[in-house]
Order: C-alpha cells, then structure tokens, then sequence
C-alpha cells in the first residue's frame, strides 16, 4: 500500500466499551498507510474493547487524557461503541480534545455511535453526516443532515454507520487524511 499518511500522527479517543473492529481494522489502515496512530483514553493504563456486546481485548493507552493536546496531532479518529462515546461526551477534557480538531481545521473520522462526540463538541450544525442509526435524531436536533449512506466524506470530517461499512470507511479516510496532508504541504511552500 502507498504510505501516503506517512509523517501524520493519528489521536485515537477512546473509552472502555468502544468496538473493537472500529479500532483496530482503521488504526490498520492508517498505519498501513503510513500514519502513526496514538490511542488516547481517560484510562489510565489500559482500555478494554467491546465485540458487539461481550468482553473483547485490552489495549494499551499511549497518550492520558490529562495529557493529550490536539496540537500534538494531525488527525482525530473516533470508534463508536455505545459505551464507549457516552462515557467520553460527559468528560470536558474529552469535549474539548475534539472540539479543538475542528477549530484546528484538522480532519476527523468518526463512525457508529462516535458522532455523539461531535454532537457534544458542536461541530454538527450544517454539516450531511451519517452514523448508527439511533443518533439520526441526535444528529438532526443538533443540525447536521443525516443520511443513511456506507460512508459520508464532507469538509474534512468522515462518517461511517457500522462495522460492515469498515472498508468504506477505512478507505475515505485514508483518502481524506492524506488530502489534508497535500494541502498542508502546499500551504508551507508558498
């Protein structure tokens, strides 16, 4: 695979309870890429994933949530899991994080339940979007047009509904990244 992410950092958010193939098949898929990736979690030591509703495996946290700046990264990707975004939209320190992506101008991936996170952040309004489908109305309450597409690519933010749109997904934000990796070269030689 072309390593057309190569130089970007990745800030992985997430809580105990996220879907694991939300976190792991696109964590692949970035670093395949080229990308480093960096699992950032209000945990202190270790984050437990889910396989739909059992137990699945631990990871490491790389980065506490007490520490992480979004200046330290270049893009934001946000696994759902209902556990895991719920858990996240009542911690400040992880509102923020995200809201700091957008102000940033910096590109976001999210899919599943992770768009609660942006609803929290208030940076839906105006924005087509799709998710999970029990956050359709979340999501339109907040502003944002929902649609109920495999994968939805607008203004540097990736959407995604599932698990079976995982191919998608992967592949629109590796595609959105790396644009955002060509402007910001362009932007520094001129």
């Amino acid at each position: 695979m072309k390593r057309q992410l190569e130089g970007m950092t990745v800030a992985i958010l997430v809580a105990d309870g996220f879907e694991q193939a939300e976190l792991t098949e696109p964590k692949k898929a970035l670093e395949d890429a080229g990308a480093e990736t960096r699992i950032v979690s209000p945990a202190d030591e270790q984050v437990e994933g889910w396989k739909h509703f059992d137990s699945g495996d631990s990871f490491a946290v790389d980065v506490a949530m007490d520490d992480a700046d979004a200046q330290d990264f270049d893009a934001l990707l946000l696994p759902g899991g209902v556990a895991n975004p719920d858990q996240l939209r009542i911690q400040p320190k992880a509102v923020e994080f995200v809201r700091r992506f957008f102000e940033g101008g910096k590109p976001v991936a999210a899919i599943c339940h992770g768009p609660w996170m942006l609803i929290e952040a208030a940076v839906v309004r105006g924005r087509t979007m799709t998710s999970w489908p029990s956050l359709k109305t979340d999501l339109c309450n907040a502003g944002a047009k929902w649609v109920d597409r495999e994968v939805v690519s607008e203004k540097g933010l990736v959407t995604s509904r599932k698990p079976d749109d995982l191919a998608a997904f992967n592949r629109e934000m590796v595609k959105e990244f790396a644009q955002k990796i060509r402007e910001s070269r362009r932007a520094s030689a001129v």
